[in-house]
């Protein structure tokens, strides 16, 4: 496991720099945060019984629906074209090919989360006065919300694109349950106005409690009016988040390495001639 985690780490770092190198790439999370700015920039009022602006909402909650998107949507998406390219054949004839694998893919989305929301919140408080922590407390919170937050996402994002069939499919099987969760979950309007059963819900899964926790550590504390319970509840935060990242590394490893065992030469040779016979070759 120590040979792994060595690997997976210098992989991830080959991978980090080509995605640096990438101006395509780069560009999707920069645009994702254009978006945000975009929308926050014609939200107008307050919080309803607070004064705290709701650009500033939404702001927190679309911080946490970046780090979401890239765990359950980016990840999952590199994972199967990666697939579908050989790697996890690949993976068979290395030892301890798996864990070093989701070591690299751990690394690059973290980085890439945490670069996001740097940049989020870095642009809209210079440009648009949005929210920051507000004293120690408020950034201790905005970094375990943060950690917990993704390790909720990342493992079951690997465990999604271990399942899913192909890159052509991946996107419109993994966006429409994304999205219904982004308006579902408080994240872009108090989840205090959305009906109860919906609330019920959309507290089963993680990004309801991650953007919870990143709005205790963004706005002020007369905020939490606006929240289902009137408070921040962050020991139920950390212990819905916790329980979601053990089922999802309980997940990932069985279900790559089942993936990987499937993969076979004839396998993939197969996928590169139906591509082909169909126009689209892997990228």
């Amino acid at each position: 496991m120590t040979n792994a985690w060595r690997a997976g780490i210098q992989r991830g770092r080959i991978e980090l720099r080509h995605l640096l190198r990438n101006p395509k790439e780069m560009s999707g999370h920069v645009t994702n945060v254009v978006v945000a700015l975009a929308i926050a920039a014609y939200v107008t009022g307050d919080v309803p019984g607070t004064h705290v602006p709701m650009a500033h909402l939404l702001l927190a909650g679309f911080a946490a629906y970046l780090l979401f998107q890239i765990g359950l949507v980016n990840l999952p998406q590199i994972l199967v074209t990666e697939r579908e390219e050989g790697t996890l054949l690949r993976l068979r004839a290395t030892p301890g090919g798996i864990p070093a694998y989701l070591v690299a893919k751990s690394v690059l989305v973290v980085v890439m989360a945490t670069g996001t929301l740097a940049l989020l919140l870095a642009v809209a408080a210079l440009l648009a006065d949005g929210p920051l922590p507000h004293g120690p407390g408020g950034w201790l919170t905005l970094l375990w919300v943060t950690t917990l937050g993704l390790l909720a996402v990342v493992p079951l994002g690997a465990a999604i694109g271990a399942v899913l069939p192909n890159p052509r499919e991946a996107l419109a099987l993994i966006m429409l349950p994304t999205m219904a969760l982004l308006f579902t979950s408080g994240t872009v309007f108090p989840i205090t106005s959305l009906p109860v059963p919906v609330q019920q819900v959309a507290s089963v899964f993680p990004l309801k409690w991650m953007a919870q926790g990143l709005r205790s550590a963004l706005l002020p504390d007369s905020a939490r009016t606006a929240e289902a319970a009137g408070s921040w509840e962050l020991p139920m935060v950390a212990l819905v988040l916790a329980a979601w990242a053990v089922l999802g590394f309980l997940l990932a490893v069985p279900l790559l390495r089942r993936a990987a065992r499937r993969e076979s030469g004839s396998r993939l040779s197969a996928r590169h001639r139906k591509a082909a016979q169909n126009g689209v070759l892997p990228a």
